[in-house]
């Protein structure tokens, strides 16, 4: 019996999985997705380089090419029926084989390359539906934030689709199990499951682990809400200054950041049920002196009404009556002026604390 798991991955070569099921017809999916490109490209030039044939081949490959895995996939549905049938059961019915399962399995796994279709295809529309939005949803809001401020920066949060898309496939798989061996299946949704542990006051340690991939949400959930807190702001607001100050060489802060916010996460979850946790703030000099936190936001907001507000409105005039650029010295050497000043003044303050301490021992 041929594995359709091993068809369904040969079908992302064009015609691949179709020829391992021995359909023949696999290999005019191969020929015509690689003759089209070849044959758009001769008609564009003999018809003076119009790049409408070109285009034209390029939608016919991509038509084609989904066309070949849509039948590779119902092909090994198909072949998995055929070739493992059913058995009788007691009563003179059919109940469901081996084979039945695998093509529920094959299913699954396939549709799961589309966070939510493989719950719906287990009949789980609420949690299908949560996970399909989300991943959707977030990808679309993460592109309309990105255009809308210019900031390309935003594209980092991107990286929270992968993290939904692996959960997402896990979690088909834990339901596909249960319904295998015969366990009722709840269609709730991720959220309610969140609520429901919430309620049962139970923390649960994957979801603690999941939610540590982002810095600071395994902390929140845990109820380290101070911690939690500032580590993200920590990951938010560095992702930020680094590019309005167009600061690429301290960069490498915001994986170490990253790093120490999940690995943290990973040893509170792992205490869960051993011993509490303590709320303790990573840096708690700001929690006892928030008069400087106070003093930095001033400064920060005083920085951007002058920057935003007063530079753009008095540029014209300092501009004719001084006949200097002001925006270009601003933008080219006070911020870096600034962070020079606070990178020596961190450095000062560590030298001076350093020596009290030593006089003090």
């Amino acid at each position: 019996m041929r594995n359709p798991i091993i068809a369904f991955l040969l079908g992302f070569f064009p015609g691949g999985g179709l020829l391992y099921l021995g359909k023949i017809r696999g290999l005019f999916y191969t020929l015509v997705i690689f003759a089209t490109p070849i044959g758009s490209f001769i008609l564009d030039q003999i018809f003076y380089q119009t790049d409408f044939f070109i285009f034209l081949g390029i939608a016919g490959v991509f038509l084609m090419y989904i066309v070949s895995l849509v039948d590779t996939v119902v092909t090994a549905s198909k072949h998995i029926r055929t070739e493992g049938g059913s058995t009788e059961g007691p009563n003179g019915g059919t109940v469901s084989g081996t084979s039945n399962l695998e093509s529920e399995r094959f299913l699954a796994i396939v549709l799961s390359l589309v966070p939510g279709l493989g719950h719906f295809q287990l009949g789980l529309m609420n949690r299908g539906l949560t996970l399909l939005v989300s991943f959707f949803g977030l990808g679309a809001m993460i592109l309309f934030v990105t255009v809308l401020s210019g900031r390309e920066v935003f594209f980092v949060f991107l990286a929270m689709l992968p993290v939904i898309w692996v959960y997402g496939f896990f979690d088909v798989m834990q339901q596909l199990n249960k319904k295998q061996k015969g366990e009722p299946l709840v269609d709730r949704s991720i959220l309610e499951d969140f609520e429901a542990r919430r309620e049962d006051e139970k923390k649960s340690k994957p979801i603690a682990t999941f939610l540590s991939i982002f810095p600071g949400a395994g902390h929140l959930y845990l109820g380290l809400q101070r911690r939690g807190i500032q580590l993200m702001a920590a990951f938010l607001f560095s992702i930020y200054i680094l590019d309005v100050l167009h600061l690429g060489i301290f960069l490498f802060i915001v994986p170490i950041i990253w790093f120490y916010s999940f690995f943290d996460g990973l040893q509170k979850a792992s205490r869960i049920g051993k011993e509490p946790l303590e709320d303790t703030p990573i840096i708690s000099y700001l929690v006892n002196n928030q008069k400087w936190l106070g003093i930095g936001l001033i400064a920060l907001g005083a920085y951007y009404l002058f920057s935003s507000i007063f530079l753009p409105v008095f540029k014209p005039f300092i501009d004719e009556f001084f006949n200097i650029d002001v925006a270009y010295w601003f933008d080219q050497y006070f911020q870096v002026a600034i962070v020079c000043l606070l990178l020596i003044g961190g450095g000062i303050k560590l030298l001076l604390g350093s020596k009290k301490k030593g006089e003090s021992e």
